[in-house]
């Protein structure tokens, strides 16, 4: 980072003095200041484990959001965040999902998924919702890795999925503008109206050159707004903390409100964007 960005992003920093200087006044740390770092995770950094073709590597799971012990270890509404990468040439073995349904997001190589006697091509930046109850496969048709953020969710009580592949592509999807935000260019992906069971969103968000979002603290308790860093290098804020992100690494936004979040685009030549997930809770 050079001198000129350091300074942009410290004058940003200023912006949020009035809250985040009395964060750091208290000690010690309260609420999710405490455990700031525990909310990032970086699925390089994790142990990967080979299922046949699929390698795959944790990003978030299961625990304590209000109090995490664990890197990553945050998800109380989905039920799993991995990354998977399906090595050349191969296929995954055919996959119904009982009880929840997968959102794919790919980030790498070339290839297919079919279900219901139906083919889609898939390759970086197409995202696809696998509807619970539908047999389904993906192949590698490239000879690089295929690889793609999977996003497990739940299907509740009485929920009846769809019965068909529901297949986006970010880069034909348009920008939405119906809430008006700093810097926010948010391309919706997936809502309940395309089938989403417990998930609220799923969207990606780009930020232009040396822009910040809105910085949010929250009035929901019962959110889950993952963010992870699909392209260019970032910075986070949470509360008084500064914590920079390159892809690959993912934080939520602490779900007990007491710290601001922003995302900064600090670069003065590149954009960055990130994968929203967000679910608003009961």
């Amino acid at each position: 980072m050079t001198g000129k960005t350091i300074a942009i992003a410290l004058f940003v920093a200023a912006g949020l003095t009035p809250l985040a200087q009395a964060q750091q006044d208290e000690q010690p740390p309260v609420g999710s200041n405490a455990y700031v770092d525990m909310y990032f995770t970086d699925w390089h950094t994790t142990t990967p484990q080979t299922k046949g073709p699929i390698t795959e590597y944790t990003v978030f799971t299961k625990g304590d959001a209000m109090k995490p012990t664990t890197k990553g270890a945050v998800l109380r509404y989905v039920n799993s965040y991995v990354y998977d990468s399906l090595a050349p040439n191969a296929s995954s073995p055919s996959t119904t999902l009982s009880g929840q349904q997968r959102v794919y997001y790919f980030t790498s190589g070339t290839g297919t998924i079919s279900a219901g006697g139906e083919s889609a091509p898939v390759s970086t930046n197409v995202a696809v919702l696998v509807p619970a109850n539908l047999a389904f496969t993906i192949k590698n048709t490239g000879t690089d890795p295929l690889g793609a953020y999977v996003i497990t969710e739940p299907t509740p009580s009485g929920f009846q999925p769809g019965a068909k592949l529901v297949v986006k592509n970010e880069e034909l999807t348009p920008i939405n503008t119906t809430v008006p935000d700093w810097s926010r260019l948010v391309r919706p992906l997936f809502t309940a109206s395309d089938g989403l069971a417990t998930i609220t969103r799923v969207a990606s968000v780009t930020l232009d050159e040396l822009t910040i979002t809105r910085p949010v603290v929250g009035d929901m308790p019962n959110t889950e707004n993952l963010w992870m860093e699909l392209s260019g290098t970032s910075i986070a804020f949470i509360g008084p903390y500064l914590r920079r992100q390159t892809p690959g690494i993912a934080y939520e936004h602490p779900p007990d409100n007491l710290a601001p979040t922003a995302n900064v685009n600090y670069s003065e030549d590149h954009q960055i964007k990130l994968l929203l997930v967000s679910t608003d809770g009961q």
